[in-house]
């Protein structure tokens, strides 16, 4: 229908999952990159195929009443969260209706999702952050930063106002020193050089954080010995440094080998009147704020529902979920297969004097096996699941298990609709769906479905 370089005019009408905005043209589908809904617009086909096509934007004949002013001056080159041109109220909206045409498509059903709850910091909220490192071929200059959109090209950030203000500074010290010291960056191509990626682990209640420097390496250098003795000189807020041994030729970022430098270990970080010890390599939600209301989200369900439940916690991490919601269960049994997340978890039970938690290692699907052996129930279920979801045999065991409810704790929509749709056909039926805002800026959602066992 439509060629490369073709130009249109037409008005972005929506936003979808990945963030671009759609626009139908005679019922034929185009992507539009950057735009937001209600933008009328000049636009260029990119991309052409008999299903869809893709799209920049030529010009802005008349701008949304949503359209405002990014407030980072990288917005348009790094990949980082691409949705800062968009009014944030509207962005939760829009967030709000790509969960119910997601799961709507895919299950088939009218399922009610309400309002996206709001993050309570839509700046300097990120708690983890990863950056790649490379290096200049001329003057070895270390770059540390995002990608590009949709590239592998490195853009080197100076200042990021999603995150702490405090690792702007760190980030440009360990640039500087790590040169002085002859530490050469990643190239990804040759899969040469030292650095391959800086990653902060930031308590956002404490004001501190860990550095790791994953490194191209299977054993530590006096070189970095040095870097870290640097940075915790003069940075009263990094807590520890640590090394991540990976040379794998993939775009994995951390391995499962990651040791102390210099330091604690961990931070730790307080949510309410919990406290959570989180090491290097343990799962936990990136932003503190939403991560309360996702908790809070899950505690207000069951307590106005299901009286001192007994609470399987499936996928657990550092029994987050646990921990939160064990002064209203009768017992929590929390099952994590990262032994640094387990032995987090062991430590949080104690920390918080939490008295009726079993924190399980192992594989979930043999751990789950067990306790369907051993006629386990639950009254309800957590599920919180990586990106791709859970497997069928994972579903099918939290359907043996649980005799009331599923929880189910999702940050992608596709993922989450395709097993509520299995779940539906296994007896339960999904009451409702509470989005949560956790990315601000960006397409990433965060959801929390309740399922009954029907």
């Amino acid at each position: 229908m439509y060629k490369i370089n073709d130009i249109i005019e037409t008005t972005a009408q929506k936003l979808v999952y990945e963030g671009d905005a759609l626009t139908k043209i005679d019922g034929f589908p185009v992507f539009i990159e950057g735009a937001c809904p209600e933008d009328k617009l000049k636009i260029r086909i990119t991309k052409a195929n008999k299903n869809y096509a893709c799209a920049v934007i030529e010009e802005i004949i008349e701008p949304s009443p949503y359209r405002v002013k990014p407030f980072c001056p990288m917005h348009n080159v790094c990949g980082g969260c691409g949705w800062q041109h968009i009014d944030y109220n509207f962005q939760l909206e829009q967030k709000r209706n790509i969960v119910f045409e997601t799961v709507k498509k895919i299950t088939g059903e009218d399922i009610e999702v309400k309002p996206t709850l709001a993050s309570p910091e839509t700046k300097a909220f990120r708690s983890k952050i990863q950056y790649p490192v490379s290096q200049t071929k001329v003057s070895k200059r270390l770059l540390a930063g995002y990608y590009k959109k949709g590239s592998h090209e490195l853009v080197n950030i100076k200042f990021c106002p999603i995150q702490p203000k405090i690792i702007d500074k760190i980030t440009e010290f360990i640039r500087q020193n790590a040169q002085e010291l002859n530490i050469s960056g990643y190239n990804e191509k040759l899969y040469k050089g030292e650095l391959r990626h800086i990653v902060y682990r930031m308590s956002k209640s404490q004001n501190e954080c860990i550095i790791i420097f994953v490194v191209n390496d299977t054993k530590l250098s006096d070189k970095f010995k040095k870097l870290a003795k640097k940075v915790m000189t003069e940075f009263a807020h990094v807590k520890g440094c640590l090394i991540n041994y990976n040379t794998q030729r993939t775009n994995l970022i951390m391995t499962s080998d990651t040791r102390k430098i210099q330091g604690e270990n961990f931070i730790t970080e307080k949510i309410g009147d919990k406290v959570y010890k989180i090491s290097a390599n343990s799962f936990f939600q990136v932003n503190t704020g939403s991560a309360k209301n996702i908790f809070d989200t899950v505690k207000e369900i069951i307590v106005q529902n299901y009286s001192t439940p007994r609470i399987l916690d499936a996928y657990s991490g550092v029994s987050s979920f646990g921990i939160w919601l064990a002064d209203i269960a009768k017992e929590v049994v929390s099952v994590e297969e990262a032994p640094s997340a387990t032995k987090d978890a062991a430590e949080n039970v104690v920390l918080n004097n939490v008295t009726n938690l079993t924190a399980l290692n192992g594989d979930a699907k043999k751990i789950f096996e067990q306790l369907i052996e051993n006629n386990e129930k639950f009254d309800v279920t957590v599920l919180d699941p990586p990106r791709k979801g859970c497997e069928k045999a994972s579903l099918d065991f939290a359907v043996k298990l649980t005799d009331k409810a599923i929880i189910y704790v999702s940050c992608n929509p596709s993922t989450l609709a395709r097993d509520l749709k299995y779940l539906h056909e296994n007896g339960f039926k999904t009451k409702y769906i509470q989005p949560v805002d956790m990315f601000c800026h960006s397409y990433h959602i965060e959801s929390v479905a309740w399922l009954e066992k029907a």
